[in-house]
């Protein structure tokens, strides 16, 4: 039997959300790392979160045992300092350690589909400035500059994303997995410091000392490309200003230092950037600032990668990261917590069962009454089969975006199978009735009707983005697009296939 072209382009859907549910993250072997102890030489050598162990030393690593077998062997008897090789899939690291490795792994996720913490368990807290209103440029550089200072902490799996109520007022939304409310809590509730230092001496503080930080034009930007070696690399710059007491120290400092015997270009100490105490950047000191006293001075630095386009790309984003930090990395005002959350793993995956259960139930209940309803297999075997491919289209494109599935947001996924079901049983009670009009005719009427329906969703829907700070944005979102899912791609297919049924 030939397949009409809308039936094709369902299968086609369905064939492409499989690969952006699970791509190929089900054959791949080896562990994946959790977090990395800050501070530790692990982190230093270049170790970092989400990085894929395939061997330890001369241990291959396939699986979490096999992780946990190399290492207890490795250190079963370590007495002395050892020499560890790690092969990730992007490089091998070697590192020499008398301890435990100060990593955390666990299994490596075997689909794209990400879990916010109704499922996965952790912490949320919905704040904002005291007495302070931002613009969105501000609460953007605020979203900016709490990831960094939460990162120096070794916090890893986190979410910092602006949200904005129904009256227009920003709000930062913050989700760390596996945290508890205490830490989040002390983190949001401490106002934060920022330093920059050469040696032990500080040259400017954050919110005090910067008076400027150019972020556009002609003298902020990349400033050259080149290739070197199998990578290309760029370098920025971008100039700051700073206040006279803080350009007299930097004066004093510099006075004092001599120029680099590694780079002549350059002093003997760079100028190191401070979060809380914890070093997150060191900068290199031109040799013509040795003793100036200058408000302007240049930040420079690289990026690197692949390609002359990759980079660009990693050089823009790091100059964004300076100028975000240097800008606010002392926060000029204190945060709130206006609403906080928690949920257990065990709570999670509690949860998560009973969804699947919830699930499974809807399908059964809904059979058996289109069954029962219609007297035939076939188009009840057809409802569920569409309802079911709405809802992992859905799925699909929440993995594509990188959509992390709360609660509301399985919600809206249930409410957009509710939906379908609804639509094609406008369309099969149209296609049975009214004999004398055409088959064509008496679908074409029903799709009147699931359009008008679509646009109505819509309407309700977009205001819930904005409702609660958008702590109801998933619900609203999914539902868009399970239902435009259904619009575009399912409904079409069903309908050609229930014409094919009816014929029959």
């Amino acid at each position: 039997m030939k397949l009409h072209w809308k039936i094709w382009v369902l299968i086609i859907a369905l064939i492409v959300a499989a690969l952006f549910i699970a791509p190929w993250a089900m054959f791949e072997k080896g562990v994946m790392i959790k977090s990395v102890e800050k501070n530790s030489t692990e982190l230093s050598i270049g170790l970092k979160s989400g990085m894929i162990i395939r061997e330890i030393n001369i241990y291959p690593i396939n699986n979490l045992e096999d992780y946990t077998r190399a290492v207890s062997e490795i250190f079963s008897n370590i007495n002395q300092s050892i020499k560890i090789t790690i092969k990730t899939t992007e490089n091998s690291f070697i590192l020499f350690t008398d301890e435990q490795l100060k990593i955390t792994v666990g299994e490596i996720p075997k689909s794209k589909i990400k879990t916010g913490l109704d499922l996965s368990g952790g912490a949320r807290a919905l704040v904002k400035p005291q007495n302070v209103t931002l613009s969105d440029l501000e609460i953007a550089d605020l979203v900016a500059v709490t990831g960094a200072r939460f990162n120096v902490y070794g916090l890893k799996d986190i979410t910092i994303k602006p949200v904005k109520d129904l009256q227009g007022i920003n709000y930062l939304l913050i989700e760390i997995a596996g945290a508890t409310p205490t830490d989040l809590e002390t983190l949001v509730g401490e106002q934060g410091k920022f330093e920059g230092k050469i040696g032990n001496q500080t040259v400017f503080v954050g919110g005090k000392d910067i008076s400027h930080v150019e972020r556009s034009g002609q003298r902020a930007g990349i400033e050259s490309c080149s290739a070197q070696q199998q990578t290309e690399m760029c370098r920025f710059s971008f100039p700051i200003s700073l206040t006279e007491e803080a350009a007299k120290r930097q004066a004093e400092i510099t006075g004092a230092l001599t120029i680099s015997s590694e780079d002549p270009q350059y002093l003997s100490e760079k100028l190191d950037l401070y979060i809380d105490d914890n070093l997150i950047d060191s900068l290199f000191i031109s040799k013509d600032l040795r003793g100036q006293v200058t408000t302007q001075i240049s930040i420079s630095g690289s990026g690197t990668g692949e390609t002359r386009a990759d980079a660009i790309k990693s050089a823009e984003e790091s100059m964004k990261k300076l100028q975000t930090i240097l800008i606010t990395g002392s926060l000029p005002y204190k945060l709130e917590i206006v609403k906080l959350d928690t949920i257990s793993p065990t709570l999670g995956k509690e949860f998560t069962k009973n969804l699947i259960i919830l699930a499974l139930s809807v399908f059964i209940i809904i059979s058996v009454i289109l069954f029962i309803k219609y007297r035939r297999i076939k188009i009840t075997a057809t409802v569920v089969l569409t309802m079911f491919s709405e809802a992992f289209i859905t799925l699909g494109i929440a993995a594509l975006i990188n959509w992390n599935l709360d609660a509301p947001s399985i919600a809206g996924i249930i409410a957009g199978m509710g939906t379908g079901v609804n639509d094609q049983i406008v369309i099969i009670d149209e296609s049975v009735s009214n004999a004398h009009i055409s088959l064509k005719e008496r679908i074409k009427r029903a799709f009147f009707i699931i359009i008008g329906a679509f646009f109505t969703i819509i309407a309700a829907m977009i205001p819930l983005f904005w409702a609660g700070a958008g702590m109801l944005k998933g619900f609203a979102l999914t539902t868009i697009i399970s239902v435009l899912a259904g619009i575009l791609i399912t409904r079409p297919a069903f309908a050609e296939i229930l014409r094919k049924i009816q014929e029959d």
